[in-house]
């Protein structure tokens, strides 16, 4: 006769380094194997839900929102050219009369976060 080992048996378990499983150990991971399946479905669902919500508000969305990005930077640029000919042209006024250009701001009511 051979002395083979039944791999399925307990005793073969225990020698490959893992512990025998109980009816009561199988109960538990059961439990919780069906604990953590319900709770990837509670968070199927939000990810659903959510991803609803995201495709509403980018319906509504006027613009696409890149677009409005660019748009604000092209404005943003034009303002800044903008203001720079203004500050150019105060501080050309501030030097024909010898004056400072803070006081030719404020006689031209330009204020600090003008």
């Amino acid at each position: 006769m051979s002395s083979k080992i039944d791999p399925t048996s307990p005793a073969s378990k225990s020698e490959q380094g893992k512990s025998p499983s109980t009816p009561s150990q199988a109960s538990q991971r059961d439990k919780k194997l069906e604990t953590l399946r319900a709770s990837n479905k509670d968070l199927e669902s939000q990810v659903a839900e959510i991803e609803s919500q995201v495709a509403g508000i980018r319906a509504k969305l006027q613009n696409d929102p890149s677009e409005t990005v660019k748009r604000h930077i092209r404005l943003l640029h034009e303002y800044n050219e903008i203001k720079d000919a203004g500050q150019g042209l105060i501080g050309l006024i501030a030097d024909a009369r010898g004056m400072r250009q803070a006081d030719v701001e404020r006689e031209f009511g330009v204020g600090e976060k003008d």
